[in-house]
């Protein structure tokens, strides 16, 4: 078919090497050769320029590329719709996900849709904040689920998905655990740990000490909630994490809530996409699910 001629196409154009869109489409390095060879002939034009390092588009390629990758969507938009007339929902999903949501809250969402909708392939990124933001913006995948606040704008939908309890954790035996409530100038000179710039719990974390005016003694960064939560167990210092994140430690005494007077801290997580990308069945299905459920609890 056409469209296997210029999915080789348009994925040899996107790694910009033969030999790894083979290894991607699970082809030989020849076969991608004749598709590629065989549109040239077809076309009576070139449509790459090839080096040993890389490959590059002709201008004849760039138009091809351009309407390929619009071709591939419509395709793809019929091959679910003809599936809907089998009450099948089959595809894939391509997600992104902050750490909090990805680790902590939608591997429980995906396995309740994946027994449902076995035929429905799922791959979930998980990065912070902002790099799950460029990957949707870079049509990299289908939806992205982030922490704080995501602004709409002309090329970004975002849906409100749910609140989020942030709370300040420390380790047990800490000076302040023994506190009933806990003043606010008594997190002043404390010794933090903070998530990297670019996620959501940072951004909130630094909006909450510019508004309070805290001060660090002295801060430690990690990537990762799990490092985070890990290194305020060991006793390096207090956090402020979602309750999510930490809620089995609490349990077990691993770490400590510091509870702050008259304090309550909240933000949202939203679920952002492209308004012009495409929208599978499978993905359709998959946000109907998603937030009636939501809803209902």
């Amino acid at each position: 078919m056409i469209t296997d001629a210029l999915k080789v196409f348009v994925t040899v154009v996107e790694q910009s090497h033969f030999s790894k869109a083979a290894e991607l489409l699970n082809l030989s390095q020849p076969g991608v050769s004749l598709h590629i060879k065989n549109l040239e002939n077809e076309l009576g034009a070139k449509l790459l320029h090839r080096s040993p390092k890389q490959v590059s588009l002709t201008e004849a390629g760039a138009i091809l590329y351009r309407h390929a990758k619009v071709i591939q969507s419509r395709y793809d938009e019929a091959r679910q719709e003809i599936q809907m007339l089998r009450d099948e929902v089959t595809g894939s999903i391509q997600i992104g996900a902050s750490f909090t949501i990805g680790e902590y809250i939608l591997p429980k969402k995906l396995a309740e849709f994946a027994s449902q909708y076995p035929q429905v392939n799922i791959q979930v990124t998980i990065g912070n904040t902002q790099e799950i933001l460029s990957a949707v913006r870079g049509n990299q995948l289908d939806i992205g689920f982030v922490e704080g606040e995501a602004r709409a704008s002309a090329d970004l939908d975002v849906i409100p998905y749910m609140k989020d309890e942030m709370i300040v954790v420390a380790p047990s035996g800490h000076p302040l655990s023994g506190s009933v409530v806990v003043e606010q100038n008594m997190l002043q000179d404390q010794v933090w740990v903070l998530r990297e710039l670019g996620s959501g719990t940072r951004a909130f974390s630094d909006h909450f000490m510019e508004q309070t005016t805290i001060r660090p003694k002295r801060s430690y960064v990690f990537t990762s909630s799990q490092g985070v939560k890990e290194a305020v167990a060991a006793g390096l210092g207090i956090a402020m994490v979602s309750r999510w994140i930490v809620h089995k430690e609490l349990a077990i005494g691993e770490v400590e809530e510091l509870r702050i007077r008259q304090l309550h801290l909240e933000r949202s997580f939203s679920i952002i996409r492209l308004i012009e990308h495409s929208h599978s069945m499978a993905l359709d299905v998959f946000l109907q699910k998603l937030l009636f459920v939501k809803k209902e609890g």
